[in-house]
């Protein structure tokens, strides 16, 4: 059999059909690239960068975190033990003109910022910013804080304090939402057992979540600690 070659005229069709494709192929990357890019943007776009002018008027803006509390058996143990007023907290953002706190509850999720209030004794709250949040809370960390937060909605709540990411509590939310967003630590992490644990509830409280295997050597990090941040200013309380 004799070998078989390509005439110049199919040769010239080959070549301009690998160009086509090569070409489509560019097109394509080109625009995943552009609709990449521009969702980008928009995202961005959602959130705007903390002024001075909401720190002069005590306007709520992105990243501020919220405090509050109420009188469950779980909520005067943390109280007790952290020696605190408050024993639950979230983070603010704004999405289409409204404010939402992210919050870990039983699911982890987010809640209309209104809403989020009424859950507390007397509707009482405090919301606190760092002090350098014009220059740390730029649209691009911001974005972050929300992809780190949006990375557990749904996760159960964790009642025995753990460091892990497969559950978490509310204090643990905040930390790493600014720490894996911001870059920003607030708060010092402690050891359970540096927490006063003495108070019959708290104790009853230790059993019930734990039994005879209380972990005290676990890193935790308590709203009191997050509260007292030298880090943050209060910049409305209600």
């Amino acid at each position: 059999m004799k070998p078989f070659h390509l005439t110049e005229m199919q040769k010239t069709k080959h070549l301009i059909f690998n160009i086509f494709f090569l070409l489509l192929f560019s097109l394509q990357a080109m625009v995943i690239l552009l609709f990449a890019s521009c969702e980008k943007k928009v995202k961005y776009a959602d959130f705007t960068k903390p002024s001075h002018i909401a720190l002069a008027k005590g306007e709520l803006t992105d990243g501020d975190i919220i405090f509050q509390t109420n009188s469950s058996d779980f909520s005067n143990a943390i109280k007790l033990a952290t020696h605190s007023h408050y024993s639950h907290c979230g983070v603010i953002f704004r999405w289409k003109g409204k404010k939402y706190v992210c919050e870990a509850v039983q699911p982890v999720g987010i809640k209309l910022l209104d809403d989020w209030i009424s859950f507390g004794d007397s509707s009482h709250y405090v919301v606190k910013r760092l002090k350098n949040a014009f220059n740390i809370l730029t649209p691009e960390a911001c974005c972050k804080m929300v992809e780190t937060g949006q990375s557990f909605l749904g996760k159960d709540y964790d009642n025995v304090f753990g460091w892990e990411d497969n559950r978490i509590y509310c204090s643990e939310l905040v930390w790493k939402i600014f720490q894996r967003g911001a870059n920003v630590e607030i708060g010092k992490l402690k050891q359970l057992k540096e927490f006063d644990l003495s108070s019959s509830l708290v104790k009853a409280e230790l059993y019930k979540h734990y039994n005879r295997y209380i972990p005290y050597d676990e890193m935790v990090i308590s709203p009191e600690d997050i509260f007292t941040s030298p880090l943050l200013i209060t910049v409305k309380e209600e």
